[in-house]
């Protein structure tokens, strides 16, 4: 698993948006079935994600602090998993929130896993972060952490825009539940809103551009989904996930990614990258208006251009479904 924002439209939310418009700090397992739409360079794209994720740091750190107490002030929280880490991002600031925890980033991409470990060093958190290699679904068995023996246990298990890339969602839900010691919580990053970063009318092409972009991620999305190895349907009620997992106490919260008008540059270049991608994924499924709207948008020298138009911001709504593994309670069989 790897961080999210993909060089296709994206998918679904976890550090940014209902579905990943690239603001993501996880990201999804192996890379499928070798199609399009599952095969995706996650070592090109990873200056992009990580760019993205500090973005969303103020974010993160909140999230951190308020999974925190859901654990209570008494928990003692000895391991920390991060599925789908990306490039460590969300793993340091879990490492830097409980200072008494060893946290271990589980990804696909070992380039990604070597800038978690190199982040972790810059920050002097490098004795308490660690890195797994693990093809998911395969890689979440039980055991006690050791290579070829699952991901072991934790007291608490992140996953951020993960979960969704693998084909049995619930079967996903059920073995990260199972992976949890008692008391501990899973949260998983899977639902918000879509990123919005300019007006509906931008003085170019047609308005509303946004929906129909929005339009173009929900197709990509379902095809997606549609050709995962074991795609199984389910009704996304992720909180009706979890309890099936053998959770309680399951519950949700949501945090903003507000940057305002005038962008700064990091924002506005991480925005005409995911623009970018888009244009390129999206080449047969807008009209001509629309994609000379987006070639306007990507012209870094354009007055109407991403990177000079005053009026472009980013705001996103990324919500966390979390649950809790009671001591008596584990996975419920399916």
């Amino acid at each position: 698993m790897s961080p999210r924002s993909d060089s296709h439209p994206s998918h679904r939310n976890g550090s940014g948006s209902g579905h990943e418009h690239g603001q993501g700090h996880g990201r999804a397992p192996g890379h499928g079935s070798g199609h399009h739409c599952t095969d995706l360079d996650w070592d090109v794209m990873a200056t992009q994600l990580e760019n993205g994720a500090e973005l969303q740091l103020p974010g993160l750190r909140r999230t951190a602090a308020h999974l925190g107490e859901l654990l209570g002030p008494s928990a003692q929280v000895r391991r920390i998993l991060d599925i789908g880490s990306g490039p460590g991002v969300m793993t340091c600031v879990l490492a830097e929130a409980f200072a008494g925890a060893e946290t271990v980033a589980v990804d696909a991409t070992p380039g990604l896993l070597d800038r978690t470990l190199a982040r972790a060093e810059k920050l002097g958190l490098g004795d308490r972060v660690a890195v797994r290699h693990a093809e998911l679904p395969e890689g979440l068995g039980s055991g006690d952490g050791a290579a070829g023996d699952g991901l072991g246990t934790a007291d608490l298990i992140w996953s951020s825009r993960a979960v969704h890339h693998l084909g049995d969602q619930q079967g996903a839900l059920d073995a990260l539940a199972g992976a949890l010691r008692p008391g501990g919580v899973l949260a998983v990053a899977e639902g918000g809103l879509p990123m919005r970063f300019l007006p509906r009318d931008i003085g170019i092409g047609k308005p509303g551009l946004q929906a129909r972009l929005d339009a173009v991620h929900e197709h990509w999305f379902s095809v997606m989904r549609t050709e995962l190895p074991g795609s199984t349907p389910v009704v996304e009620d992720w909180p009706a996930m979890l309890g099936r997992a053998g959770l309680s106490r399951v519950g949700s919260f949501t945090y903003l990614l507000d940057l305002p008008a005038p962008l700064g540059g990091t924002a506005r270049t991480f925005l005409h990258t995911q623009l970018t991608r888009l244009r390129e994924a999206a080449s047969d499924m807008l009209d001509a208006d629309d994609l000379d709207t987006l070639d306007v948008l990507l012209d870094p020298e354009a007055r109407h251009g991403i990177m000079r138009r005053p009026d472009a911001f980013l705001l996103s709504a990324t919500t966390v479904f979390t649950g809790v593994r009671e001591a008596a309670t584990g996975p419920t069989a399916r």
